[in-house]
């Protein structure tokens, strides 16, 4: 078992926003978190990555307790965040931004790490000398993701990483979801594009009202059209 979220509740001052959630992450899993807008999606994976500290419950890592951990140990128990915002670094080239992964490796060979990460992203590679902050917002969400796979993290919590992208970047976001998963690690995906995120889960939850309201495997017709009959896609 690579994560475990035990009855995790978390608050934003009297807003009860995780009221008991529940889930388990397997090694090369891909884990879908749907819901409507403002159910409490990114509050968990904020939780997860220490962003935000749970009010009770428990996450375990790889046997390891993290609940309420900073995010640095957070990170070095091998866990890394792609946020909504993607946090790109400002004054910084597309190279340097990415450089700044290598500092949450457990282990060398970052130089490799990177070249392999720029052979992934040519586009990026292309435009290694620029300012990250002028890249399209598309780019921008590459090198969010990119500066995380230079990090080699086994478990990455993505937050909504096709919003607002054209659907070849989109294609692309995914590609790497999916290389990700290829090469064993696991990720925690929250994901409007139901569809797009449906093509590369294994298993889902769907939270409503900051509980679980249901549990389902992706490949499983009557799960994803019970699915989308919750989130009114």
């Amino acid at each position: 078992m690579m994560l475990q979220v035990n009855s995790l509740h978390s608050h934003y001052g009297l807003s009860h926003v995780l009221q008991g959630i529940d889930f388990s992450l397997e090694a090369g899993e891909v884990f879908g978190v749907f819901g409507r807008n403002g159910v409490g999606k990114t509050t968990l994976l904020k939780n997860i990555a220490g962003w935000v500290k749970p009010t009770s419950g428990s996450i375990i890592a790889a046997g390891t307790d993290i609940t309420g951990k900073e995010p640095d140990a957070v990170n070095r128990a091998g866990i890394a965040l792609v946020p909504e915002d993607r946090r790109i670094f400002p004054g910084l080239s597309v190279r340097e931004n990415m450089e700044l992964g290598l500092l949450g490796r457990r282990h060398d060979g970052g130089q490799a790490a990177l070249d392999a990460v720029f052979d992934r992203f040519p586009r990026l590679k292309e435009r290694e000398k620029q300012a990250g902050t002028t890249l399209s917002g598309g780019e921008q969400q590459m090198l969010a993701i990119a500066r995380i796979m230079v990090a080699e993290p086994q478990i990455v919590l993505v937050d909504e990483p096709s919003e607002g992208l054209a659907p070849m970047i989109v294609a692309e976001v995914f590609a790497a979801i999916r290389q990700m998963r290829d090469e064993g690690k696991s990720v925690v995906l929250v994901e409007q594009n139901i569809h797009e995120a449906l093509s590369v889960c294994d298993r889902f939850i769907v939270i409503e009202r900051g509980q679980v309201v249901m549990t389902g495997h992706a490949e499983n017709g009557t799960d994803q059209a019970k699915l989308l009959e919750i989130v009114s896609v």
